[in-house]
């Protein structure tokens, strides 16, 4: 079974209580279950983690570069202007989908820009907790 980790940045454990207008109700425990179950509808075995530590993910990156696992990224605020991630993401040695909950190009307008996308092999956006399912989808694909 190919192992797959789904990583999360800043703020994402307080789904279900941060803005819930945008982000839905669903909490990170419902994120983690839903993306372990799909991964094993696909035959995936995932981990989820979630950090609000900038060196923390780019630590996890290195490792998956290092032993090649696939990743599904939600960089959140990470997203808009971490050179270091984008960086550490470079340098991956397997297929990366940017996923975010809510669509950025709808918010404020610092969020439309991510210094990830040009890294990874694609992005889906603006499909609530769906949109891991569709990054996991897509990440089997590529495999």
């Amino acid at each position: 079974m190919t192992e797959v980790l789904v990583l999360n940045g800043p703020n994402l454990r307080r789904l279900g209580t941060r803005e819930p207008e945008i982000y839905g109700a669903d909490t990170f425990d419902d994120l983690v279950d839903l993306c372990r179950r799909t991964g094993a509808e696909l035959g995936l075995k995932v981990e989820v983690r979630q950090t609000d530590d900038e060196a923390e993910l780019v630590g996890w990156v290195h490792d998956a570069a290092d032993s090649r696992t696939p990743i599904v990224l939600n960089p959140a605020a990470f997203t808009h202007y971490s050179y270091a991630l984008h960086d550490a993401l470079a340098q991956r040695t397997a297929p990366l989908i940017e996923v975010h909950i809510s669509n950025p190009h709808t918010r404020e307008e610092f969020r439309h820009t991510s210094v990830v996308s040009s890294v990874a092999n694609g992005v889906i956006a603006g499909f609530g907790l769906t949109s891991y399912t569709l990054a996991l989808q897509a990440l089997k694909t590529l495999l």
